[in-house]
């Protein structure tokens, strides 16, 4: 996965040409609050995807997704992975140190990443093992 080097761009115009350079047409798109703007939204339908984005509900003109896709049982689904994924994200900032990172470059970042995750990955191996 490609790393974005700088903002030059805002980060939902980033992902609209990710999407569209892929070589595979995804049906669903999750994501967070920050990309509940309407010309994200506009952009993943213009593309056949099926946006399952987190509904910012503190706008003044709400929600930017519709019952069109809240109503599906798979919007509620992928809110709930959705949320799995985030707090290992969660875990990885507090406890991994990736909040404030100690390094510079990306060839540092992406290693402490690598490590960050193994160390998740050990500790749910652990629990996994524990329960079984």
């Amino acid at each position: 996965m490609p790393i974005i080097q700088q903002a030059r761009f805002p980060i939902n115009q980033c992902a609209r040409q990710q999407l569209r350079r892929r070589g595979f047409q995804p049906r669903t798109l999750g994501a967070d609050k920050g990309y509940d703007t309407r010309d994200f939204v506009h952009a993943v339908r213009q593309l056949s995807i099926t946006p399952h984005i987190a509904p910012k509900n503190q706008t003044r003109s709400g929600p930017r997704i519709d019952g069109r896709t809240t109503r599906h049982p798979g919007f509620q689904v992928s809110q709930r992975v959705r949320k799995r994924i985030e707090e290992i994200f969660g875990w990885m900032k507090t406890i991994g140190g990736l909040r404030k990172l100690r390094y510079r470059g990306t060839a540092k970042v992406r290693l402490w990443t690598y490590f960050s995750a193994s160390a998740y990955n050990l500790v749910r191996m652990t629990r996994l093992l524990a329960a079984s």
